[in-house]
């Protein structure tokens, strides 16, 4: 018989406001000076605002090489479309999980000029066999996502990975990612099993989640992230109010990285090529 190892707590690091696109107002907690990245992931954005002033402006046309962008949407519409010729409208509980590969120029643009948008945008890192792929997409609409319902209540939504014995629809990545996001009622707690040796993170989006860490539990409030250490199981509570948050967690690559903007490599050699290609008109 084996017992479980517990994750615990490395950091917790709190978002940083900032603006990207045409101005959206976000909340940036990878890819800011406190958490540059946490491999495989390179940037997490939170979106939430229901001031169409914060978000109306989108995220007209650009560039993207080297990685996956990862968009899931909780509330609002966003219409995505691309040189290639590809469209589609993400609505709430939709998930696109966007390859970009050797190359891709698309926006992201909100279908509505009230009310809440809110969502988040997450990359992901390909490793360097896979940088030059060709462009694909995975959409799901909400009801394409499974979700578990909790025997002490709350539930599971599975975007990626498998819990339960219930597996995501998300597949074929490299990285190998789990992505779930967790509704608990008060006083409920959890144990969540992932591959002991991927890295992995919380973000509570609602309300303060416990985390099990070691002897004690630690509050993780609305707006941090909690990056954890290595293990099996994840232990975490709801405590007197009803907590929303996703977990997160993927292979890391341990590959030298070369960003820029848009363009993750492994080289500044690279990102350079990347910014002559996209210049030229190659992608």
């Amino acid at each position: 018989m084996t017992t479980a190892s517990y994750r615990r707590i490395a950091r917790i690091v709190r978002g940083m406001a900032t603006s990207d696109g045409g101005g959206v107002r976000l909340n940036r907690v990878i890819g800011s000076q406190d958490m540059p990245m946490l491999d495989p992931f390179l940037l997490l954005d939170e979106f939430r605002s229901d001031n169409a002033d914060d978000y109306i402006a989108g995220f007209p046309e650009h560039p993207h090489r080297g990685f996956e962008t990862v968009t899931y949407m909780l509330a609002g519409q966003m219409q995505h479309g691309d040189n290639k010729g590809n469209t589609g409208n993400l609505g709430p509980g939709s998930v696109q999980w966007m390859t970009a590969g050797r190359g891709i120029v698309h926006s992201e643009m909100p279908q509505q000029e009230n009310g809440l948008l809110q969502g988040f945008q997450l990359w992901v890192n390909l490793p360097a066999s896979d940088k030059m792929t060709a462009p694909r997409y995975q959409e799901f609409a909400a009801g394409e996502i499974p979700q578990v319902q909790l025997a002490g209540g709350g539930s599971v939504k599975v975007i990626a990975g498998t819990f339960d014995g219930v597996t995501g629809p998300v597949s074929g990545v490299a990285t190998q990612p789990s992505y779930y996001d967790v509704v608990l009622p008060p006083g409920a707690t959890l144990d969540l099993a992932m591959p002991a040796e991927h890295h992995a993170f919380i973000y509570v989006y609602q309300n303060v989640l416990s985390i099990v860490d070691g002897p004690q539990e630690r509050p993780v409030r609305q707006g941090e992230l909690a990056a954890l250490t290595q293990g099996d199981t994840i232990a975490v509570g709801a405590l007197d109010e009803e907590v929303r948050f996703i977990v997160v967690a993927g292979k890391p690559l341990n590959e030298p990285v070369a960003r820029y903007g848009p363009f993750v490599m492994n080289t500044a050699e690279e990102v350079q090529q990347a910014f002559v290609d996209y210049q030229e008109g190659k992608f």
